[in-house]
């Protein structure tokens, strides 16, 4: 990090190219493309998978907006899919009835950090022929049947936002892909589609018919209307140092969410997460849900746990196709049953590599006593 002040070094430099090349290791992916922000991936994805007007992406409500305003800001139509009540991630079970021809592209979320059944939805998208763009925004690490998140779809997208398992400065975020159609389309639409012609420095020496307008000298030329979505140096120096802590703050953050699910296993009106046998949860946050016998409801547990014990839990996330700008385009709040029901009893517990034990112990025992 200290090179980069020293050196001035501008965005996109070397460690740049030397942090996309970890993460598309760290991934088992054959290519990464750093970015500014998750949003700016997920943009990216769509571009990659040639996403048009008119398509339709189908993906789950319960995620942060940006997982479907990515599609939507490129033209496409959003089609909300149903949860699995036990993880809340996209259910491939409610998967293929939506799926039509006019259908590019699903996109599921391994929400919390765990991941979705990627073996079945991979399975209903191949046989439909629509693409795969995982959102991995809260599951870096995270694995199904061994395999990283990131890895099976057409491609994957992280965030390094500063509440992630991983952050560069603040915002940042990753685009993982096996395709090298995905990888040149999005690695071109990046930094405004330019190509160079020749050399800055030697002015010419190609080939007549590569020249644009008959020009001798160096030359940069636009192939499509592009995006500045390029990450610093500095932002990329700092991932690197962080990808390298990520497996230890995951552990950690495995090992608190699993002291919490003990201490919280004889509360009979609360369920904690349910982990798929199959994958590695990673634990970005945890969610908690309160039964119907709950004595609370879902508001006066956040405001207890917060001005009585000073626990600051949150609703978390609102549906998608229930808030304000979704409804003006046409959803109904109700598309999703599931995901409206679990929503009205979730509450979202902090988590992270710095709580100590005594602090789970603690928050254990409130919501205890917010129980009984």
């Amino acid at each position: 990090v200290l090179a980069c002040l020293d050196d001035n070094a501008p965005t996109c430099s070397s460690r740049v190219a030397r942090f996309e090349s970890e993460f598309a290791e760290f991934c088992t992916t054959k290519h990464a493309i750093a970015v500014t922000s998750a949003t700016a991936g997920l943009m990216l994805a769509g571009v990659g998978i040639n996403i048009q007007p008119g398509d339709e992406v189908i993906t789950t409500p319960i995620s942060w907006i940006a997982t479907a305003n990515a599609f939507k800001l490129l033209g496409a139509e959003i089609r909300f899919c149903d949860v699995d009540p036990r993880t809340m991630n996209l259910d491939p079970g409610a998967l293929g009835k939506l799926i039509n021809s006019r259908t590019k592209a699903v996109v599921p979320v391994h929400l919390y950090g765990q991941c979705c059944d990627m073996e079945a939805i991979c399975a209903i998208a191949e046989d439909a022929k629509v693409a795969v763009v995982e959102d991995c925004a809260h599951a870096p690490g995270a694995t199904f049947n061994g395999r990283k998140a990131g890895s099976f779809g057409d491609a994957g997208v992280f965030s390094f936002h500063q509440q992630k398992n991983m952050a560069t400065l603040g915002e940042g975020g990753m685009l993982t892909t096996n395709s090298d159609e995905v990888y040149a389309r999005a690695m071109a639409f990046r930094s405004h589609c330019y190509r160079v012609y020749g050399s800055r420095y030697t002015f010419g020496g190609i080939d007549e018919s590569e020249r644009p307008m008959g020009k001798q000298y160096w030359w940069q030329e636009f192939d499509d209307v592009g995006y500045n979505f390029r990450m610093t140096d500095i932002q990329g120096a700092v991932g690197s140092v962080q990808l390298a802590k990520l497996n230890a703050h995951n552990s950690r953050r495995t090992e608190l969410a699993q002291r919490l699910m003990q201490k919280l296993s004889d509360v009979a009106n609360v369920v904690t997460p349910f982990v798929d046998q199959r994958a590695t949860h990673v634990f970005h946050l945890f969610p908690l849900f309160l039964s119907e016998d709950h004595p609370l409801g879902k508001d006066e547990f956040i405001w207890r746990m917060l001005h009585e014990h000073g626990i600051k839990a949150w609703s978390h996330y609102i549906p998608i196709d229930s808030t304000a700008v979704y409804r003006r385009m046409g959803h109904s709040g109700v598309e999703c049953p599931v995901a409206n029901r679990m929503f009205q009893r979730l509450v979202r517990l902090p988590i992270h590599p710095r709580l100590t034990d005594e602090a789970i112990d603690y928050m254990a025992g409130a919501i205890r006593t917010l129980s009984s």
